[in-house]
């Protein structure tokens, strides 16, 4: 399929705003054109915003809770990673995307601050994330949420993420979740993916230069694919996990391993919802403002979210 008419709209409008040169670039040369977006437009509405401060041992993240008009009393909430590479992206920047996800699903959704590579690379990061999961499990009567229907979320290196904690609250016995969604997640770090090859040149926003310098600033040192809780796909075991919806872009970099992610997950009893959106490219469910065709994928991961809830 060729691209969808609004992202090649928005990659030509793109096509004029400044560019990253991952060869010299700083995280703050990142940060500073990435984490400052244009709006483009109103903030979607929601029934109830709230800046939420999550005290663990050693240090307090921020995190912002949304919760639907819509939403029960006692709603069920997922617990959402922003992406970035790990190293940028911020509340702010996926605030769109959680309040889309939160109307979507009927469910509050707790946006995590985790904190960046590379000044706290892995596993700092995937510990936050663990970490602020138990505690919103932990903390749902202050939260105003039911802590026996929790699920996580996230996209890119915040879909990396979520997959990894599902991952450790299997293996350390942390909160039951109900289901992980993945939205276009990092799952390796191969770049020999056919994906790569047709997809990573920067034509379509992100590159694989651009991937391999925000693996290099997350795993320090060592290769990515020796470490099972970075690169998730190199998981032996991924019996147990909690059901899974994957959603992959054809123009992708990502598309391929996202795809052999759920392909894996299938093959090991989960169950699964994969699906690659025709026309699209990453960060698309952050840009729903801008590509129409975006919805309907925010709300399948949103009526998966739903379903998953409502079966415990």
């Amino acid at each position: 399929m060729t691209l969808d008419p609004a992202v090649q709209m928005l990659l030509t409008m793109m096509e004029q705003m400044p560019k990253i040169d991952y060869a010299a670039a700083t995280p703050a040369d990142a940060r500073a054109i990435f984490d400052n977006p244009i709006p483009f437009g109103e903030p979607v509405a929601i029934g109830h915003v709230e800046d939420v401060k999550i005290a663990l041992d050693g240090r307090t993240l921020d995190a912002r809770l949304y919760v639907p008009e819509a939403a029960s009393d006692n709603p069920p909430l997922t617990v959402y990673f922003h992406g970035g590479g790990w190293v940028i992206g911020t509340i702010d920047t996926h605030d769109g995307t959680c309040r889309a996800i939160a109307n979507a699903s009927k469910a509050a959704v707790l946006s995590v601050a985790y904190r960046l590579a590379p000044e706290h690379p892995y596993p700092v990061p995937l510990q936050d994330c663990y970490d602020a999961t138990v505690w919103a499990a932990a903390n749902a009567a202050i939260l105003g949420v039911d802590g026996h229907k929790l699920a996580v979320a996230g996209d890119s290196a915040g879909g990396n993420l979520a997959a990894a904690v599902a991952l450790m609250v299997r293996d350390r016995d942390g909160p039951k979740l109900a289901h992980q969604l993945l939205i276009y997640p990092v799952t390796d770090a191969d770049f020999d993916r056919p994906s790569y090859g047709a997809n990573g040149d920067g034509e379509y926003y992100l590159s694989t230069e651009g991937m391999k310098w925000f693996w290099r600033h997350y795993v320090e040192a060592v290769d990515p694919r020796s470490e099972p809780l970075a690169a998730v796909f190199q998981q032996s075991n991924l019996t147990g996990l909690p059901s899974a919806t994957v959603i992959t872009a054809e123009y992708d970099p990502l598309r391929d391993e996202g795809d052999a992610y759920a392909a894996k997950l299938t093959e090991a009893g989960v169950a699964v919802d994969a699906a690659c959106a025709p026309g699209m490219i990453h960060g698309f469910f952050s840009l729903f403002q801008m590509i129409p065709n975006a919805m309907p994928w925010i709300e399948r991961g949103g009526a998966n979210l739903a379903k998953a809830f409502a079966a415990v």
